[in-house]
């Protein structure tokens, strides 16, 4: 008989100890001493510093510019918005939201692959909806005479004859599209030519392809670092404050292109439709710059990933074959995507917005950054992730920081970031601890609640 082995109690110092080292009184992550958890824990403390920090001198700094007249044209800098004051309608999305931080992390645990994915998209739409409708609705931004819609009469029947004449007659059409490829328009006149006219269609195109980049996200990361890793990312990506902008804008379109894109070049590794799975993937990032000018600095993230897994060369061939489909269909119906970037470089350099200081948004577009990935990006931007994780959330900020020294993003980014916003958002599945997710949306919803925003 063996026996019984003594039961130490921890004293009070150990655990008080833990706290410090920890942030919650846990054991520190397997294989590390509680002098590199203590260490670990100081770095998250500092990049939350930083974090708060920037989007406090963004914002004052903003204010003191707008005060003296030097940014007319925004009344909350760095954000294009309006202060509001909080109202009742913003209930039904706290509520869910309440729930969504208490149900979905089990859920999630406990569900196969495919259901986590799908309650995870499901999550998505319906708090990216509430956000919505809790403020002016869904379809309220599309009818804005500076939208993509008011320019649909210009293309009439004749999508191809447009197209063509597009760079011509740019100074014509309303600011977005001017600021824009021809391909947003292309898509809203697809949707009016199938039976889909108006602005809440558009929105709810938006909305289903926006939020789907939660899944393109975690299918990424799931290939990259496992199905533990996607699990953890599946909530920050259902309840990021970004979603504050996935209802209401394009960009939150071409967010859910992109990262799709991303996602058909890992599934093309797989055993089935590599070939198809290229080939999609190109039509759809090879279409991005076609979506949007500030899209090319996106093109980083898939060429890291391929790096990562190192698809078959038939899956890159068919990928490049898939992108030089779209540029060459495109040049054959007469738009050159080289003079378009000079004809609307020509009419931002004679907008308002190309007025705004550089330096300061220079900063205050990283404030922004910060504010719509929200402070479980920052605490988990300091924790333990897979180096591959890492390296595609590199990747993004990288691509970011690449359009922000351009000097073209001189604000409005709330909506800009929105693609690369969701990949780097994914941090906030390191951060640990629930109270991380209460955090995120804490957030999301005093930014739709306090921010009036044209998007």
């Amino acid at each position: 008989m063996n026996p019984a082995k003594p039961h130490f109690k921890p004293s009070v110092g150990s655990v008080i100890t833990r706290y410090r080292t920890t942030g919650d009184g846990s054991d520190p992550p397997a294989g590390e001493t509680l002098d590199a958890s203590a260490r670990r824990l100081r770095i998250r403390r500092q990049v939350l510093y930083g974090w708060a920090l920037l989007i406090i001198v963004s914002f004052a700094t903003g204010g003191v510019l707008h005060g003296l007249g030097v940014l007319r044209i925004d009344h909350l800098p760095p954000l294009h918005a309006h202060f509001r004051v909080l109202t009742v309608t913003l209930l039904p999305a706290a509520a869910f939201g309440a729930a969504a931080v208490l149900l979905l992390p089990g859920l999630l645990a406990r569900s196969g692959f495919g259901r986590a994915l799908a309650l995870g998209y499901g999550c998505a739409l319906v708090w990216t909806v509430l956000l919505a409708v809790s403020g002016d609705g869904l379809a309220a931004p599309f009818t804005h005479k500076e939208e993509y819609l008011a320019v649909l009469p210009a293309v009439g029947s004749d999508p191809l004859g447009w197209l063509a004449g597009f760079t011509e007659h740019l100074p014509q059409y309303p600011t977005h599209v001017r600021g824009h490829p021809p391909l947003p328009v292309l898509v809203l006149w697809a949707l009016k030519a199938v039976g889909l006219p108006g602005a809440l269609w558009a929105a709810v195109l938006v909305v289903l392809v926006g939020c789907s980049a939660t899944v393109a996200i975690a299918v990424t990361i799931r290939r990259l670092a496992g199905e533990d890793m996607a699990r953890r990312a599946l909530p920050y990506l259902a309840l990021a404050p970004a979603s504050v902008w996935i209802a209401t804008s394009m960009d939150a379109f071409f967010a859910g292109v992109g990262a799709w894109g991303v996602a058909l070049l890992v599934l093309g590794g797989g055993r089935w439709g590599r070939p198809a799975c290229g080939a999609a993937s190109g039509v759809l990032l090879g279409a991005l710059p076609y979506l949007s000018y500030g899209l090319v600095p996106y093109l980083l993230l898939p060429a890291v990933v391929a790096v990562i897994v190192r698809p078959p060369r038939v899956v890159l061939m068919a990928v490049l074959a898939g992108a030089a489909a779209v540029s060459g269909a495109f040049a054959a119906a007469g738009f050159l995507w080289p003079a378009g970037v000079l004809a609307t470089h020509a009419q931002w350099a004679a907008d308002p917005g190309a007025a705004r200081p550089y330096l300061y948004f220079l900063i205050a577009n990283l404030g922004v950054l910060a504010l719509v990935t929200g402070p479980a990006t920052a605490a988990g931007l300091a924790g333990r992730m897979p180096a591959t994780v890492r390296t595609v959330i590199a990747a993004a900020l990288v691509a970011v920081l690449a359009l922000d020294v351009s000097g073209v993003t001189r604000g409005e980014v709330e909506r800009i970031w929105a693609p690369f916003a969701l990949w780097i958002s994914v941090a906030g599945g390191f951060a640990g601890g629930r109270r991380w997710l209460v955090a995120q949306v804490v957030t999301g919803l005093l930014l739709q609640g306090l921010v009036a925003s044209p998007w």
